[in-house]
């Protein structure tokens, strides 16, 4: 872009295209604002994109991250709106996609829910995501089959985040009981 016959910057072509320049256009003080908002806007899908590049992020988690990256407000908002429309940004496949995985790595229903509020997924999403699950008893099953019975493998599971009802599936009256 040259500005008053000297070259001033170079623009992505999806910030030309938005503002609406061709060449030859006069730039006023209407243009130049929304040629700024416009640049703000792609700023901060850069951003979001290269977040979510390395993995899916919930869209709290994405909002504090263009907040660290000092992206106005009102670009932090339009480009949310932008990736969730796109798909890119769903806090219910995150949430069902990071439960399965905790799931998968030993954690209990409580250890995941408390991860997930943690990340800011919403209530309803993480109630959801549980359910998807493989019941926690199941779970625990497998791995006191794994690690023996025994008052160790008990506290492993209540250190996990599993549920008396899923330790006393697991390992018996007995051993939910003791204190």
């Amino acid at each position: 872009m040259e500005l008053d016959g000297a070259p001033w910057r170079e623009l992505p072509v999806a910030v030309v295209a938005c503002a609406g320049l061709v060449q030859g256009l006069a730039l006023d003080r209407a243009t130049l604002r929304l040629l700024r908002r416009e640049l703000r806007r792609a700023e901060a899908l850069s951003v979001a994109t290269r977040a979510l590049r390395a993995r899916d992020l919930p869209r709290h988690r994405l909002a504090k991250r263009l907040e660290r990256a000092a992206v106005a407000p009102a670009a932090v908002e339009t480009s949310l709106a932008t990736l969730s429309a796109a798909g890119l940004v769903d806090d219910g496949r995150f949430a069902a996609n990071r439960a399965a995985g905790l799931a998968g790595r030993g954690y209990g229903d409580a250890a995941i829910r408390y991860d997930l509020e943690g990340q800011g997924v919403a209530p309803a999403l993480v109630d959801a995501a549980l359910t998807g699950l493989e019941a926690e008893s199941a779970r625990a099953r497998r791995l006191v089959e794994a690690r023996g019975r025994g008052p160790r493998t008990a506290r492993y599971l209540a250190s996990k985040g599993f549920g008396e009802d899923a330790l006393e599936a697991a390992l018996g009256a007995d051993f939910a009981n003791d204190p």
